[in-house]
């Protein structure tokens, strides 16, 4: 990789010693979890330039961000890694002591939804909201618009609208969120509701949830119950959750604008 630095369009010696350094305390931070280069994913990136915030400046940060970005398209330029995670990389951009929003591991999205009591009306409402959000990466404003129509059972599609855009997009219906879907709307959503929306409050007058304050309030409830660190469950991480594990499966970072806003092709990651 030096070698690769020292030839690519002159890099002085000084630039050269720094990224290797930058990259130095990335390899020692994956190796504290038991990885390496060729094992690394986009989420040990994530943690490692969170956790970099709270010790350098900004700019500090932002270098450090580029010569891994560097380092990536090196290893995925000769075929040392599968996927290529270097425009996935991006340097924390809140304030220096504002707590950074990150991503959740797979294992703890797993284990979020294994915490949904779904023996309850409000357990089989909480499952579907949020496996349709783990599924594929909806926010908050997206799965609170769902209506009755919206769900093409036959055609197996679900029609969502990005709120700030009004852009219409199909995305397929998986079975496993179908199955969630059907139960919570046979057993558990109210009859004779006020609204055809597809989730709804679990109290008079069964309204429409209200806005991403109440995702919110459902995901760290559960969040709760399956041990994890509330404080950064704000009612996007598993958007951003879902965008880093897409990456890690390899799909390329470019269609990442289009899969958080009119996605189209079949998501690629499994359920179970």
């Amino acid at each position: 990789y030096a070698i690769h630095l020292a030839r690519h369009r002159g890099n002085p010696a000084a630039t050269i010693r720094i990224k290797l350094a930058h990259i130095g305390k990335l390899l020692e931070h994956v190796a504290r979890r038991g990885k390496t280069w060729r094992t690394m994913a986009l989420l040990d990136i994530d943690d490692f330039l969170i956790g970099s915030a709270r010790r350098y400046s900004r700019s500090t940060v932002a270098d450090m961000a580029g010569s891994i970005r560097s380092f990536s398209r090196f290893l995925f330029a000769t075929s040392r890694i599968p996927v290529d995670l270097a425009e996935a990389v991006i340097s924390p951009v809140q304030p220096r002591f504002e707590r950074p929003r990150r991503a959740l591991h797979w294992d703890e999205v797993r284990r979020l939804l294994r915490s949904v009591d779904t023996s309850t009306a409000r357990g089989l409402r909480d499952r579907a909201l949020l496996l349709m959000m783990s599924t594929y990466g909806f926010g908050a404003g997206e799965v609170i618009r769902l209506q009755f129509e919206d769900i093409d059972w036959t055609a197996t599609t679900i029609k969502v609208v990005r709120p700030k855009t009004g852009t219409t997009f199909m995305l397929p219906l998986l079975p496993p969120v179908a199955k969630a879907l059907a139960s919570y709307l046979r057993k558990g959503r109210p009859q004779n509701t006020p609204t055809r929306h597809l989730f709804v409050a679990m109290k008079m007058p069964f309204h429409s949830l209200g806005g991403s304050s109440s995702v919110r309030h459902i995901l760290v409830k559960h969040g709760k119950k399956a041990g994890l660190d509330t404080a950064h469950l704000g009612s996007h991480v598993l958007r951003h959750t879902h965008a880093a594990r897409q990456v890690d499966l390899g799909v390329r970072p470019q269609v990442l604008s289009d899969l958080l806003g009119h996605f189209r092709n079949l998501l690629i990651f499994q359920v179970s």
